[in-house]
């Protein structure tokens, strides 16, 4: 069987005993020695040199470790977001940074529509980027007054939707009682969904409910094509239900020669029994493949910050908006914590406000002493307000923090003026304190909540600066290094993959990032 090494101008291993090389040999998609031509074989018989990549970088290939594959079918649909972002086609959509333009890409979007019957999603939207102004059902009935229009938030926890969609899924009514859909003048909903158990039935009774969103064949391929382009060999795709279908269509998809990435799902667990869960965790993780890595859990506890629905320790939301929400029962979560523990099967658990990570923290400790397993690597995904006390508690107890730096270029003004206010607002999403305290962390990007690529995640954490260029927490700012590293080898171990992937060392698969540019010789700022 034939070796190849690739020779490039610069080789960053992620590993400390060989942190640079230039040259790699990789048999049979395994790496089988990194350093210099001599040690790599060149000029051995059955060795070819390959030099492709002579003038380009190599790292690891980049593992995203908090991302949907939705991100791959919901450019089916009209981007309403505020931010330009960039479809599977390559082609580049503009921001949406009005009411108005909302509308009118909505409008355009249901002039195509053939069918006056079928419902039209949006997707993106973000009311603080969008003339910081909450959308009504009388903003989307101008796009359209009888055929059902939703919109789908940005955070993916909120949905706006039009007059005809709240009268197919029964809502227009007066006396309806829940936290999460808010009440206008006349008493009727004002068209606003606000978390999972709020929008859920809508969106189902509409025709575009989350599991139609999850990712068939199609959208599986055009998730590896936003993948690859962006250096990403290994994604998760964090809420997966898991059904028969989806299994079946993940396996075959993944198993195509073309198809581009390593997916690793995670099951949803809100709204399972709990032995339900544990049992089909358990049996799916029998069907791993190299390409799909299977029976993960994820939990989500809370809502988005942005959104008003996280839950916040004392004093709460800096503009006094009201408490978030609870999307489980913490009785419930405890069932799910204790019950993996036993079964050996990791957790992820959503803990965007500090409360709901107290919460995890505390689910975590009492499990531990039930079903002791030092390996558990339960991780905290987004974790973004935990202070220096629960990341301290997190060391001890063994548990991984994954942290949605981008915010603090997407939303971060915002938190800094009305949400958190400036003091959290500048210890948000704590690498560097992390990494102190010896919690092990890794950085994501949450698409399509925003856009897939490791590398800006990278310039996030590393450069810490808003939209408007604000520098928000200069004392959490992370140099480079520690940010490839993040995107790389820690993203990996907080998916138990370290032993497989995340550096370039002998044994290890042979998944590479290439880069035009060196990104620990270019400035921090145009990482």
């Amino acid at each position: 069987m034939e070796t190849v090494v690739y020779r490039a101008r610069r080789i960053l291993t992620m590993n400390p005993a060989r942190p640079e090389v230039g040259h790699v040999a990789v048999r049979a998609g395994r790496i089988v020695a990194a350093g210099d031509a001599h040690e790599t074989g060149v000029g051995r018989d059955g060795v070819r040199l390959d030099e492709r990549f002579a003038g380009h970088v190599l790292l690891p290939g980049f593992v995203e470790g908090h991302a949907h594959a939705m991100e791959g079918v919901l450019w089916r649909h009209p981007y309403c977001g505020g931010f330009e972002r960039t479809d599977p086609a390559g082609r580049r959509w503009p921001g949406a940074r009005t009411r108005a333009q909302v509308v009118e890409r909505l409008r355009e979007a249901e002039a195509g529509l053939a069918d006056p019957g079928a419902p039209l999603l949006g997707w993106g939207l973000d009311p603080l980027h969008v003339d910081g102004a909450r959308l009504s059902r009388h903003d989307l009935d101008a796009v359209s007054r009888t055929r059902p229009v939703a919109v789908l938030h940005a955070s993916l926890h909120i949905v706006n939707a039009n007059t005809a969609a709240l009268e197919r899924a029964g809502l227009l009514r007066a006396g309806v009682d829940h936290p999460g859909i808010p009440l206008g003048d006349d008493g009727l909903p004002a068209g606003e969904l606000r978390g999972p158990d709020a929008y859920t039935p809508l969106l189902t009774l509409i025709g575009v409910g989350r599991d139609a969103l999850a990712g068939d064949a199609d959208g599986l391929r055009a998730y590896g094509r936003l993948a690859v382009r962006t250096g990403v060999t290994t994604a998760t795709d964090l809420v997966n239900a898991m059904s028969d279908t989806d299994l079946a269509t993940m396996l075959a998809v993944t198993g195509e020669p073309a198809f581009p990435l390593r997916l690793v799902p995670a099951i949803r667990g809100n709204g399972r029994p709990v032995e339900d869960l544990i049992a089909l965790a358990a049996r799916v993780r029998e069907r791993s493949t190299d390409a799909l890595r299977l029976g993960a859990i994820k939990l989500v506890a809370d809502g988005s910050i942005q959104g008003f629905t996280a839950r916040l320790r004392e004093p709460g939301y800096h503009d006094g908006s009201p408490q978030g929400l609870w999307y489980l029962a913490p009785e419930w979560m405890q069932g799910v914590y204790d019950a993996a523990m036993r079964e050996g099967l990791q957790v992820h658990t959503h803990t965007n406000g500090d409360q709901a990570t107290e919460l995890a923290i505390d689910c975590t400790e009492r499990a531990l002493r039930r079903h002791p397993w030092p390996e558990h690597r339960f991780v905290l995904q987004h974790c973004q307000l935990a202070d220096r006390a629960q990341l301290r508690r997190m060391a001890r107890l063994g548990l991984c923090a994954n942290f949605f730096s981008n915010h603090h270029f997407y939303w971060g003004d915002s938190h800094h003026a009305r949400t958190v206010g400036p003091e959290r607002a500048e210890r948000m999403n704590p690498c560097r304190s992390a990494g102190e305290l010896g919690v092990p962390w890794t950085i994501h990007s949450d698409a399509p909540v925003t856009p897939l690529g490791p590398l800006h995640v990278a310039w996030c954490a590393v450069n810490r600066l808003t939209a408007s260029g604000r520098r928000l927490g200069e004392h959490e700012r992370i140099p480079v290094a520690d940010a490839l590293h993040a995107i790389t080898l820690g993203a990996a171990f907080t998916l138990k993959l370290d032993g497989e992937l995340g550096s370039i060392e002998c044994g290890k698969r042979a998944d590479f990032a290439v880069l035009e540019d060196d990104p620990l010789a270019v400035p921090p700022e145009r990482l």
